[in-house]
């Protein structure tokens, strides 16, 4: 019923599901830093971009058959040799009509999978405040929260809301 995949190229139809997925999320209040809905050709543009950059790794998660969520994995610049040992999650959302299957949860597993198996040791993320299933899963998975932003995203009415940053420890198997 469930199952995740990670992408390097968009198969027939693909591209389609996963930015009707994100349109019902960003309708739903989920962001992805947008703060009004964007154009769907917007949000196809932005969904090509992501898998021509190499330092990211994208899951799209599937509920019965359908891709209905994602999760981006950021890897940094061998540049900056001082943090290559972390990574940060980045777009991981799962549509409300196949939320409450474990999917978010898949889809976060599989990434975290991925990083133990290029032996990353470390995981970091963010999320608003108000999304507090994302909240519970993560923690409920082992992050701890290592600090507040008060300022973190601008609302479409102009409010500020705070968000969350949280870090993992990957166990080495």
């Amino acid at each position: 019923m469930i199952e995740v995949k990670k992408i390097e190229d968009f198969e027939k139809g693909e591209l389609e599901e996963l930015t009707s997925a994100t349109m019902n999320a960003v309708q739903e209040g989920i962001g992805f830093g947008w703060i009004k809905k964007p154009a769907k050709n917007k949000v196809i543009e932005y969904w090509k971009g992501v898998i021509l950059v190499p330092n990211r790794w994208l899951f799209v998660g599937k509920y019965k058959g359908v891709i209905s969520g994602s999760i981006q994995v950021v890897t940094l610049s061998s540049t900056n040799e001082a943090a290559i040992f972390r990574v940060f999650i980045d777009t991981h959302f799962v549509a409300t009509w196949a939320r409450g299957y474990g999917l978010a949860k898949l889809l976060l597993e599989t990434a975290q999978q991925e990083c133990q198996n290029k032996n990353y040791t470390h995981v970091i993320l963010d999320v608003r405040e108000t999304q507090k299933r994302a909240i519970n899963l993560y923690q409920q998975m082992g992050f701890k929260l290592w600090g507040k932003l008060p300022v973190y995203h601008k609302l479409s009415n102009g409010n500020m809301i705070s968000g969350n940053y949280y870090y993992k420890e990957l166990i080495r198997r």
